[in-house]
C-alpha cells in the first residue's frame, strides 16, 4: 500500500492546502498589512487594494476580526481599522480558529450500511481522523504569531 511511504509532513501541508479557503488567506492578508502599519488606521479600499478584492469582503472580515477583539475601528475621515493588540499577541492558530471552527472533509451524503463491516465505522474513523488533522493544524499555526509571519515579507 503506498500510503505508508506518504511523508506525513508533506502529506499534512498538501492536505491543509488543499482545504483552507480564501477566507483564512484574506483574513491573514488583512492582519499582516495591519500589522505594518500598527498605529495607523488603514481604510478597507486600501486593505482590498493590497489584495486586489472588493473592499466589501474585506468589510466582511473586519467585522469578524472586530468581533473577536483582534482589531479596533474608527469611523469619519480619518477612520479605518487598525489591530487592536500587538502582532506578537495573535498567532496564526488564533486567526485559523475565528475563520474555520475546524476542518472537515465532510462525510458521505447517504448513511452508510451499518451491516457492513466499514460502512458502520467509516464517520467514526473519518472522526478520529479530523481531530487529528485539526490538532496537528492547531499544533503549527498556534507556535507562529502574526508578527512572525509578517516579517517574511
Amino acid at each position: 500500500m503506498f500510503c505508508g511511504l506518504v511523508n506525513h509532513s508533506i502529506f499534512v501541508t498538501e492536505f491543509i492546502t488543499e482545504m483552507i479557503s480564501g477566507k483564512f488567506a484574506i483574513t491573514v492578508h488583512i492582519l499582516s498589512v495591519l500589522s505594518k502599519y500598527p498605529e495607523d488606521y488603514l481604510s478597507s479600499e486600501m486593505l482590498a487594494s493590497s489584495m486586489n478584492i472588493n473592499p466589501v469582503l474585506v468589510r466582511k472580515e473586519i467585522a469578524n476580526l472586530k468581533k473577536h477583539s483582534l482589531v479596533e475601528s474608527r469611523e469619519g475621515k480619518y477612520g479605518g481599522t487598525r489591530l487592536a493588540k500587538p502582532a506578537t499577541d495573535i498567532s496564526l492558530g488564533d486567526i485559523f480558529r475565528i475563520t474555520f471552527e475546524q476542518v472537515n472533509l465532510g462525510y458521505c451524503k447517504n448513511t452508510p450500511n451499518q451491516n457492513c463491516p466499514v460502512g458502520k465505522k467509516i464517520n467514526m474513523s473519518l472522526d478520529r481522523l479530523y481531530d487529528d488533522i485539526n490538532g496537528d493544524i492547531n499544533n503549527k499555526l498556534c507556535g507562529i504569531t502574526l508578527l512572525q509571519f509578517a516579517e517574511s515579507f
